[in-house]
Parts: structure tokens; C-alpha cells; sequence
């Protein structure tokens, strides 16, 4: 990417957007949400535009954005916001029993605490290796690990919740 003005940032989010929003979605469990938590996101991208250099560095650095983005809205949940028991969404083409198990992986995944779900997307959703989810979270390799641990232990702990059968997860180094 040698240039880097407003063309070449458009042509970056319309390649990327989808991308970072399935992620955001995958850390907070809703589409609007996740939505604008990729704005967000993309905002930050924009005001650091001109200092990056290269295509995977502007990727590497929007999926900290995102990531980043969605923990902080976590913690800083507004006290005007009423959770509802269910949400009714309407619903994607796609079969029922991939649905049911986006609802089941979404439900799952909202009982594993924002870092740890973190950490779980970006190694097994993102496919990124432990020292580059290091790097994301600006956090130490032992901590992903260990996160990403617990994580696995709290998803397969609300599967089993959620279905009163054992999820075999297997993990990776």
C-alpha cells in the first residue's frame, strides 16, 4: 500500500469491514452491535491511517481496534441499557440446525468473561497463533494461553449447561 490517502482507506474497510464485524459479533453476541463496534473501531484505523504502512499491519491494527472496542463497552456499559431475557432477531438464510448452532455457540460464548472470549476468537475464530493475539491484546504469550484455557474450560462448562452434555474441545499450542 504505498499510497495512503482516503481511496486507499475506503478500499481498506470495504475489503476488511466483514471480516472485523464477524469478529466483533463473535465478542459480543449481537450484529447491531457488533456493527458499532467495527465503526468505533475504524474510526481509530482513520486517525492512525497515515502511519500504517502495509496491508497487514492495517489489518493487525483494525482487529486491535475491534477487539479493544468491544472490552471497553464492556466495561463501560451504560446504565441506561435494560437486558432482556431473549432478542428477537430476524433470521438469516441458512438451515435450522446451523442455526440452532450459532444460537448455541452464541449463548455459550456470552457465559465466557470478555477476555477470555478474546482470546478464544482470535486463536480458533481468526486463527491467529498465541503470539499474535499476544500482540492484539498487549498482552504476555503465557496469558493467552492461560486465557485462552479458561475460556475453553468456561465454554465447555455452559455447553454442558446449556445441552446437560460434555463438549470435547481439543486445544493448541
Amino acid at each position: 500500500m504505498a499510497r495512503r490517502d482516503s481511496e486507499a482507506f475506503t478500499a481498506f474497510v470495504l475489503a476488511s469491514q466483514p471480516r472485523l464485524r464477524r469478529t466483533a459479533y463473535l465478542m459480543c453476541g449481537d450484529w447491531q452491535l457488533a456493527s458499532d463496534h467495527v465503526q468505533e473501531a475504524l474510526i481509530r484505523v482513520y486517525r492512525h491511517w497515515p502511519r500504517l504502512r502495509s496491508e497487514p499491519e492495517a489489518q493487525a491494527y483494525a482487529r486491535k481496534a475491534v477487539v479493544s472496542v468491544v472490552i471497553d463497552a464492556k466495561r463501560k456499559r451504560s446504565s441506561t441499557e435494560v437486558p432482556v431475557d431473549s432478542v428477537v432477531d430476524t433470521p438469516e438464510v441458512d438451515t435450522a440446525a446451523r442455526s440452532a448452532d450459532r444460537d448455541l455457540l452464541g449463548r455459550c460464548l456470552a457465559q465466557v468473561p470478555p477476555r477470555q472470549r478474546a482470546c478464544l476468537v482470535l486463536r480458533h475464530y481468526d486463527d491467529l497463533s498465541v503470539s499474535e493475539v499476544a500482540t492484539v491484546l498487549g498482552c504476555s504469550e503465557g496469558t493467552v494461553k492461560s486465557q485462552t484455557a479458561r475460556g475453553l474450560e468456561t465454554l465447555q462448562a455452559a455447553f454442558a449447561r446449556e445441552t446437560n452434555d460434555d463438549l470435547l474441545v481439543s486445544g493448541r499450542e
